[in-house]
């Protein structure tokens, strides 16, 4: 393979990675239908244990005061609010990468009942813990 070809193939193969990494960016954060108006929706992994399910969404900066986790027909929402924080309201952005405003994210759960107990936060994650009853 001659240099040129080699340079040609690696920057089409960083290209493709690119633009890879942003439709994953834009799949995890997109917006979504929800019935107060348009909202986004956060990535969220669900665990299951003997006791309890365990759902861990990626929200870091929302106070899990101001996030609603509810259960309806076998599916947990969790819905909330992400602001700027007081700090950089009057700041000059110049780059703003973590979606702002309404979110609301709908999981179906695993067959059972569940307790819904108050949203916590670990390492930038909310955990909602769903104790079986």
């Amino acid at each position: 393979m001659k240099n040129d070809e080699a340079r040609a193939w690696m920057l089409s193969d960083a290209v493709d990675a690119l633009s890879r990494a942003d439709r994953l960016h834009r799949q995890l954060f997109r917006l979504a239908p929800s019935r107060r108006g348009p909202s986004w929706e956060p990535p969220v992994d669900l665990y299951e244990t003997d006791h309890e399910v365990l759902a861990l969404a990626a929200l870091p900066g929302v106070d899990p005061a101001d996030i609603v986790a509810r259960i309806e027909n076998g599916v947990l929402t969790i819905a909330g609010e992400r602001q700027l924080p007081p700090q950089v309201r009057a700041a000059a952005i110049h780059r703003l990468e973590l979606p702002q405003g309404r979110f609301e994210r709908a999981v179906p759960l695993p067959p059972g009942r569940y307790e819904v107990a108050p949203p916590s936060m670990l390492n930038g994650c909310l955990v909602v813990s769903l104790r079986k009853i």
